[in-house]
């Protein structure tokens, strides 16, 4: 088991700190500098906008004096319009740059001197000395580097340059054969700029030494973290890498705070969960199931598991992208997820959370749509073989789907493998239909309708075609009562292989995933489903009463 801490998060690209060595900036602190980035073009773009608007329409009408305004020159219309194009550019470009530290924070600094450039053209085109008053590249040198940090030398370089444009301005006006005023009334004038350059720098630093900082923080275990995959209310997964094997994973991040309930047995219980779900995960060895490489505990109190990388879709992502799936490759999705099913049972484990959103198709080697059982959290021992881990959702309490749980895990009736094939059943309805086996607008009524409704048949459901004998092994995984289920995992691949269809071959799969998610498909951004088809926690007194989002 490696040390069970996390380590600096990171872009694939490894992007480091330009002014200090191999330092990794991390992947998101970089990603806010490039949102900061962006809001301040849009600002800028603004402002330009109403400099135009205020100096032709506003201040023709105030009959302001000499000296009191600084004048708006033809010149400057042109520079605001320049200005603004290049904000759109930069706002286009950041995300582009943020690959890089480095040309992140070369870009911060360009953007800042045009601006600033232009500015100072503007102040002193017709020679109005700013005595007693600030220029504003005084508040653009200032607030820039809080914007986009970097290394102190580079910051201070940068906010010199972007202070002199206002004497740059000077000497265009010079070369343009203006008069100039003496030089101490210039220095008086403009000796702020330089002041806001020295003191730019010391937020700039802060920011810097935070990230270094953090970077520190995260680098003490096995694994480099990547690109956030996702998150919900329960927490965040996120893509990394073993640093010595270079291995892809994903690591799962459990917010504490969500684990641990009010009472003393809160904090117990949570670890319970955590370590079985690792546990549980761990001990089984279908190709069709997730792989577990390290679990273990934070040292910011958050549970972690370490996992294999997928790639391609979860199959809620992939009907509510590609609609209803044809019956054919449904048996073919539908077996390997017995597959997995058929093991765990075997060790008298029961899933309890099986649905489209744990279930994920992915491209494994050579091998198209290959399916992977995820999220064991929610595992429980066969009630008729041992009741040692029957309370371990709490008393009272029972946690699964709405849109995909059985009748018996809501009465509180003994459970076996049979409670998994009814939600596959009701995935398989899904796949077949792309709607639910119930509709409902609330967690309860989702749930009364498990209990007493009856499903429509998918055929009807959809108007699409399903065979027949594919249609009534769905329908049969759907009965209220265990007994009228296929007996096993195992029962139900077998007869799945046994509907009339021709297979659904890999040269298909193949073609499929080249058309629609390409050769080298990334992981897809993950979809969190309506209220309806997320986990809850239900308590229960003979029936459903009451129903928590959890």
């Amino acid at each position: 088991m490696s040390d069970p801490q996390l380590v600096q998060p990171q872009l694939r690209t490894a992007p480091t700190d330009p002014g200090h060595g191999t330092t990794p900036v991390p992947g998101d602190f970089l990603t806010d500098t490039v949102r900061r980035l962006r809001a301040a073009c849009v600002v800028w773009m603004v402002l330009w906008a109403i400099g135009i608007v205020v100096n032709h329409l506003v201040f023709p009408r105030l009959h302001l004096g000499p000296g009191e305004a600084v004048p708006w020159p033809r010149i400057a219309d042109v520079l605001a319009a320049a200005c603004m194009v290049v904000s759109i550019l930069v706002y286009r470009y950041a995300p582009i740059a943020c690959k890089r530290a480095e040309t992140l924070v070369n870009l911060g600094i360009a953007y800042e001197v045009v601006l600033a450039l232009a500015i100072g053209v503007i102040n002193q085109w017709e020679l109005h000395i700013l005595g007693g008053r600030l220029s504003w590249i005084c508040v653009l040198v200032l607030l820039h580097p809080m914007i986009v940090p970097g290394p102190p030398k580079k910051i201070l370089l940068g906010s010199l340059i972007a202070a002199s444009m206002d004497p740059v301005g000077l000497a265009i006006a010079r070369v343009r054969g203006l008069d100039l005023p003496p030089m101490s009334a210039l220095v008086w004038a403009y000796l702020p700029n330089y002041i806001c350059a020295g003191l730019a720098v010391i937020p700039s630093h802060i920011l810097s030494r935070l990230s270094r900082q953090v970077s520190r923080a995260r680098e003490m275990g096995s694994y480099q973290l990547g690109e956030m995959i996702g998150q919900g209310g329960m927490g965040e997964v996120w893509h990394a890498r073993h640093r010595l094997l270079a291995r892809p994973a994903a690591i799962k991040l459990i917010k504490a705070v969500r684990l641990f309930d009010e009472d003393a047995s809160g904090p117990r219980l949570a670890l319970q969960r955590f370590r079985r779900e690792a546990e549980a995960a761990a001990s089984l060895r279908s190709p069709h199931t997730i792989q577990l490489y390290d679990f273990g505990l934070a040292a910011d109190g958050r549970f972690y598991l370490v996992m294999e990388f997928l790639d391609g879709v979860d199959l809620e992502s992939l009907v509510r992208r590609f609609g209803p799936q044809p019956p054919r490759r449904v048996i073919h999705l539908l077996r390997q997820a017995c597959h997995s099913l058929a093991e765990a049972h075997s060790a008298g484990l029961v899933h309890r959370d099986i649905k489209p959103a744990n279930l994920h198709l992915c491209h494994l080697g050579l091998d198209y749509d290959f399916v992977k059982v995820l999220d064991f959290g929610l595992v429980k021992h066969d009630t008729a073989s041992t009741t040692a881990q029957t309370l371990l959702s709490g008393p009272g309490i029972t946690a699964g789907t709405p849109a995909y749980m059985p009748p018996e895990l809501l009465t509180g009736d003994p459970i076996d493998g049979r409670l998994d094939l009814y939600s596959l059943g009701c995935v398989g309805y899904f796949l077949l239909t792309g709607e639910l086996v119930f509709e409902a607008d609330s967690a309860l009524r989702m749930i009364g309708q498990h209990l007493r409704a009856e499903p429509i048949p998918p055929s009807i459901r959809s108007g699409r075609t399903v065979p027949e004998e594919l249609e009534r092994l769905v329908l049969e995984c759907l009965a209220k009562e265990p007994t009228g289920r296929p007996a096993g995992a195992e029962e139900l691949a077998r007869r799945l292989a046994a509907v009339d269809l021709p297979a659904w071959t890999a040269e298909e799969a193949q073609a499929w995933w080249q058309a629609n998610l390409g050769a080298s498909p990334a992981t897809s951004p993950v979809v969190f489903p309506d209220p309806l088809s997320t986990r809850v926690e239900v308590a229960l007194g003979g029936e459903a009463s009451s129903a928590r989002q959890k």
